[in-house]
């Protein structure tokens, strides 16, 4: 902290990208598309663009403020990153009795046939950019939202979640098992 209060932090602009900031609305356009977010509801946080650096300051934080700036910090950072490449989650489909079958439509997965139920569990696909593929049994979540990669893919867990049974019997599922960036692991599963 300076002596007039002021806290800031600076993000570094990559070259193959065009950032421009106006009214908190950022705009990031890279080789993978055009993403926008929206700022305006952190009234005591200001974001600055200098020559190859966007720089996000305000005076005399709180604790709140003071997590709100390095939270904005770290959203600017994965659209940055998603402007360049796409989050890959990869999913992997698992059953015992009962095989599952997956069917992506327009904007929801349909996952049939889960433990021998006749109806199908919807699960929603999030984001317009996200795209959701099938390869063999593994089921792959693209998108250059990190957020609405995640939350897809927990929809499809959450749809498969197997409730008042043995977890260590009923092992039926849809598992998340890899995250990564381009080429780049993030995480993923040891097995």
């Amino acid at each position: 902290m300076s002596e007039f209060g002021l806290v800031e932090t600076t993000v570094e602009l990559p070259s193959d990208l065009t950032v421009s900031v106006k009214n908190k609305v950022i705009t990031v356009k890279g080789p993978n598309g055009v993403i926008q977010r929206d700022f305006k509801f952190a009234r005591p946080i200001s974001l600055e663009k200098r020559d190859d650096s966007l720089t996000i300051f305000t005076y005399h934080p709180r604790k709140k403020e003071n997590a709100l700036l390095n939270t904005i910090r770290a959203h600017i950072e994965n659209m940055m990153k998603g402007a360049q490449a796409n989050f890959i989650y990869k999913m992997k489909i698992v059953y015992a009795h009962f095989p599952m079958s997956i069917q992506i439509k327009s904007n929801s997965v349909h996952i049939e046939n889960f433990l021998g139920e006749r109806s199908a569990r919807i699960a929603k696909i999030r984001g317009e950019k996200t795209k959701v593929t099938l390869e063999g049994d593994d089921i792959v979540i693209r998108s250059p939202f990190i957020e609405d990669a995640g939350q897809t893919a927990a929809n499809i867990r959450l749809k498969t979640k197997i409730k008042n049974k043995d977890p260590r019997v009923f092992q039926d599922g849809i598992y998340l098992y890899y995250k990564g960036f381009g080429d780049e692991d993030l995480w993923k599963l040891k097995f």
